[in-house]
């Protein structure tokens, strides 16, 4: 278990840490390329639709023929997606390479949290979810670093590197003694499953705090830029609060296992619907990235839950782990897209306070929804 651990968290890791890269290039690129705030979001935003386009499917994948199968391919796809990203000098071709980094990415998390859920104890699975969720975001820690090293000496031989990573990842994969098998599947009684209440809403409440994800990762750097930050500054910012999330999560993960999903998961969306309120308001460098600290608290505090409390759902509902690990993936890249598309077109023609004020009411009523959830003993969700 100890080695699938850590090829699951090096692959989401190495994912995770491209993904977050073009934090600290985003406002290098619309300053560069001339790009509006809603070319930006569409940039920022065209990973997440290449993962939300690819989920099902990965999930299917997984499921069908193995998650190590569908761990490598996701590798292979990530690594040429990046090689193609850091050659790209045009908006079109930055976009494409994106949105394929995102259906890799689709691909890679299937794999890898298949590979662990089907593994892991169901007494351990918020354990588990913690962990690889810091790994994770210890990737978007270190992300704007590969983004700031990017700027300094170019994003040809940054992102380059993706395809020795990949291979040495691969074939780690290829060596692990644990079997990444598949499964037949009913597609009558998939969809049976994956239409259940208690599925759709842990759906939700992974695809809420996403959309707040998509919101921030668009209008906190373009903030900082208009306040006078540079890369550095942006990067700073989003390291430390992704330092605070990273602790969070694998705590928080063995916590929803002794205490349940939803206390954590309702305070954690508390914190980041009033971070978000606020943000609008901020008109210094430091009230911004104080901010953006605080939601990565609340961030760090609700999004461990949401995964278990979709695992969960799923094992109740007898849906496949590879399609739970699918419906995560769709979930956290609707909230994405949305999240980051919605935000630069609507702060682009009215301001940041219209999109955060928004978001941060939809996190609470999302908040309150959840209060009225149950959560069994096995962990799965249930309506009052």
């Amino acid at each position: 278990m100890r080695r699938l651990l850590f090829i699951g968290s090096a692959v989401v890791f190495l994912d995770v840490v491209f993904y977050a890269a073009i934090t600290p290039l985003l406002p290098a690129y619309v300053d560069d390329l001339g790009l509006s705030k809603t070319s930006a979001g569409v940039l920022s935003a065209a990973y997440a639709a290449g993962t939300l386009v690819a989920s099902l499917p990965a999930g299917f994948m997984a499921a069908r023929l193995g998650p190590r199968r569908t761990l490598i391919a996701g590798l292979f796809l990530l690594a040429v997606a990046s090689l193609a990203f850091g050659f790209a000098r045009h908006i079109v071709l930055l976009d494409v390479a994106r949105f394929v980094q995102g259906t890799a990415g689709a691909l890679a998390w299937s794999g890898a949290i298949t590979w662990l859920m089907v593994t892991a104890p169901e007494s351990r699975r918020g354990s588990v979810i913690g962990d690889v969720l810091a790994i994770a975001i210890a990737g978007t820690l270190l992300g704007p670093v590969v983004g700031v090293l990017a700027h300094a000496v170019g994003t040809k031989p940054v992102f380059s590197s993706v395809v020795l990573i990949a291979g040495v990842l691969s074939v780690l994969a290829l060596r692990l003694p644990i079997p990444g098998h598949g499964e037949e599947l009913s597609i009558r009684e998939t969809a049976d499953a994956m239409a259940r209440r208690s599925v759709l809403r842990a759906t939700l409440f992974v695809m809420a705090p996403s959309v707040f994800f998509g919101v921030i990762a668009v209008l906190v750097p373009l903030r900082i830029h208009d306040l006078g930050g540079g890369a550095g500054v942006v990067a700073g910012g989003f390291m430390v609060g992704a330092a605070f999330e990273a602790v969070l999560s694998a705590w928080v993960g063995r916590l929803s296992d002794r205490v349940g999903r939803l206390r954590p998961y309702v305070i954690g969306m508390g914190i980041s619907a009033a971070g978000l309120a606020v943000l609008p308001a901020g008109r210094a460098l430091g009230v911004v990235v104080t901010l953006l600290v605080v939601m990565s608290v609340g961030a760090g505090l609700c999004f461990t839950p949401a995964l278990a409390m979709l695992s969960d759902a799923a094992e109740a509902s007898g849906l496949h782990q590879g399609l739970a690990a699918g419906l995560i993936n769709i979930a956290w890249a609707a909230g994405q897209v949305l999240g980051s598309v919605g935000a630069g077109a609507t702060a682009s023609a009215s301001g940041d306070a219209l999109p955060c004020l928004v978001v941060a009411g939809m996190l609470v009523v999302v908040a309150l929804a959840a209060r009225h959830t149950i959560v069994g003993r096995a962990g799965y969700v249930a309506h009052t």
